[in-house]
């Protein structure tokens, strides 16, 4: 990894860092759970918890984005319940109700980056959490992305983007950096697109 962009990148990390976390209240606006009673075939009953995200199912779409110049973006945001209190991972968001995950893509990708892509190339899907979340989430290749415009966040969203070579991105993976499990598995099943 070039001292340059591992000196940006941690300035990135420095200044979306958790300063102070206060505990407001135990019930969820944006995110809540709801209780299921469940009897199988086999008349066996137990309860499950079902998490639920602003009302919907919390299904998503990530992006793998590869620019005309064959760079990778990654985004820098505030994860404020893991170790380190800041995210490094691929961009990605929520599917509106109405929408495809493929259209979530496009929107995601242009209003955290900027950035349109030329085309999308569906690299897998997976469930977030079986356990506990019915969110089904997509992944893809966003090939050929132009910047065409600047960030378009919402009110409480932090997010910095980060442009580096495709072999830095892996190398991130590799140090430590980007280990959250979706970027990693979009990365992982994207691999075989990367090097040609």
């Amino acid at each position: 990894m070039r001292k340059e962009k591992l000196d940006e990148l941690h300035s990135y990390i420095d200044e979306l860092r958790v300063k102070r976390c206060e505990l407001l209240d135990a019930h969820g606006r944006f995110l809540t759970s709801e209780r299921y009673h469940i009897e199988l075939n086999n008349g066996k009953t137990f309860i499950r918890e079902k998490l639920v995200k602003n009302g919907r199912d919390g299904s998503a779409a990530i992006i793998l984005p590869v620019t005309v110049d064959g760079n990778t973006l990654l985004v820098v945001q505030p994860r404020v319940f893991t170790k380190n209190g800041v995210g490094i991972e691929l961009p990605a968001g929520y599917v509106d109700e109405g929408e495809t995950h493929a259209r979530a893509a496009y929107r995601e990708l242009y209003e955290e980056t900027g950035y349109i892509p030329e085309n999308l190339r569906f690299l897998g899907a997976f469930y977030q959490d079986q356990g506990c979340s019915a969110a089904y989430n997509k992944a893809f290749l966003a090939e050929g992305c132009r910047r065409e415009g600047k960030q378009h966040l919402d009110g409480d969203e932090f997010i910095r983007y980060f442009e580096c070579s495709v072999d830095e991105m892996l190398e991130l993976v590799d140090m430590g950096y980007i280990n959250d499990c979706q970027s990693q598995l979009a990365i992982e099943r994207g691999r075989q697109y990367l090097k040609k």
